[in-house]
């Protein structure tokens, strides 16, 4: 990444502003990387709080993770409460990557992962049909004690936007650079603090506005060249 040494001091400096912002964080351990895997899925285009809600409905709804794998998209779509284009992508992510766990080890579990290196692990996560970066970097950090910190668009938006990172950097250049960055001990801290921050409804009305000024200025960028 361009500027590297000036960003790396403006994330700590984001690192120490947040840890003043918010409540002192949780860390959340799965003890069966399938949990995390699931809730990656589904966290990882739907807020915290939504996400827990669809956990929730999940347990509620279904038998076990074996019915959610056989269930139908619609059926899991009404669980996440709206039929939008996200819940349907969701919905079909979480039935994918269960099949494929299933059609793999001939059980939903992921335990055996934990018995092999992180790097095969990782690369066991990666080959699995249904997944991306996201859901296998919240799964070794959550539950196979990798050193990963996994970003939501939402998050990458927001470093970008308060000029923490490269504004041309993509996802994976920016996840290389928080690794480097900030240590092993501290990434589930810092993943959830500006996961919190990026969620927080003063920072989403703000991408609202600039979203529709941007929108606004576009148009009327080519209403003039008409």
């Amino acid at each position: 990444m361009k500027n590297s040494k000036e960003y790396a001091q403006r994330l700590q400096r984001l690192y120490r502003g947040l840890k003043r912002a918010h409540p002192k964080v949780e860390k959340t351990s799965y003890d069966d990387p399938i949990d995390a895997l699931i809730y990656g899925i589904v966290s990882e285009r739907v807020s915290e709080t939504a996400t827990q809600r669809a956990m929730k409905g999940f347990r509620e709804t279904f038998v076990d993770w074996n019915d959610l794998r056989v269930s139908r998209v619609e059926e899991i779509v009404e669980v996440l409460h709206e039929d939008t284009a996200v819940n349907r992508t969701t919905a079909f992510a979480l039935t994918t990557a269960l099949r494929a766990i299933f059609d793999e080890y001939h059980t939903l579990s992921l335990q055996n992962l934990k018995k092999v290196g992180k790097r095969p692990a990782k690369q066991a996560l990666e080959s699995l049909e249904g997944t991306d970066p996201y859901v296998v970097g919240y799964c070794m950090l959550t539950s196979l004690q990798g050193h990963a910190i996994p970003l939501t668009g939402q998050m990458a938006d927001y470093l970008k936007q308060h000029e923490v990172v490269d504004p041309e950097a993509d996802e994976q250049d920016i996840e290389g650079f928080l690794t480097r960055q900030v240590a092993a001990k501290n990434a589930y801290e810092f993943y959830a603090l500006l996961r919190r921050e990026s969620e927080s409804p003063k920072v989403v009305k703000t991408r609202k506005k600039t979203t529709t000024r941007k929108k606004a200025k576009t148009k009327k960028v080519a209403k003039a060249k008409k």
